[in-house]
């Protein structure tokens, strides 16, 4: 343990270095798959999931979602990484990324006003560096999560907090979906 650092988050961060450590090892294992790149990438897809759901299960959202927020930005950027390894034939590494970016939006959209800086840095960035990645590659998907890390925060957006106030009209709506999508 580091000093001054409580047994919480000793247990925190080593269980975030193993997520990482289990999802290079996925990359690894597929850059190395003697399967064909559909297999490779199916079989990639699938043990993400199971990795994903295993890590993210340790923490209760409602009691402190800030761990959530940490598996989904760790998750994206692994899978961004990966992506250019991935057979395009696969229709589920789309599916997969929709729905981790749909998940991580929703998180965003429970979390205090208040995210602590050094996790919103790394939010911030690690979406920036998936996005980017991503871009290389075509896919849009992470869109909205880049246009939300661009702030300094997810509730410093005031288009997104009217809407959410419900207090702008129907061609604001519009405006931002367009925006962030």
């Amino acid at each position: 343990m580091a000093e001054g650092e409580t047994e919480k988050e000793y247990n925190t961060r080593i269980a975030f270095q193993e997520l990482r450590e289990r999802f290079e090892g996925l990359t690894t294992a597929l850059k190395q798959s003697p399967d064909s790149p559909l297999e490779a990438t199916l079989r990639f897809c699938q043990e993400f999931c199971q990795v994903l759901v295993e890590h993210a299960s340790r923490w209760q959202t409602d009691e402190d979602p800030l761990p959530q927020l940490q598996v989904y930005t760790t998750a994206i950027l692994n899978f961004a990484k990966a992506v250019s390894n991935l057979s395009p034939e696969c229709e589920n590494v789309p599916l997969l990324l929709e729905k981790l970016a749909q998940s991580c939006v929703e998180l965003l959209l429970l979390l205090p006003q208040h995210v602590p800086g050094a996790l919103w840095e790394e939010f911030q960035s690690s979406i920036k560096m998936a996005h980017n990645l991503l871009q290389e590659s075509g896919s849009s998907q992470l869109s909205l999560l880049a246009v939300l890390a661009q702030q300094e925060g997810v509730w410093s957006n005031t288009t997104l907090c009217s809407i959410l106030a419900n207090e702008t009209s129907q061609t604001d709506k519009g405006l931002l979906l367009l925006i962030l999508v």
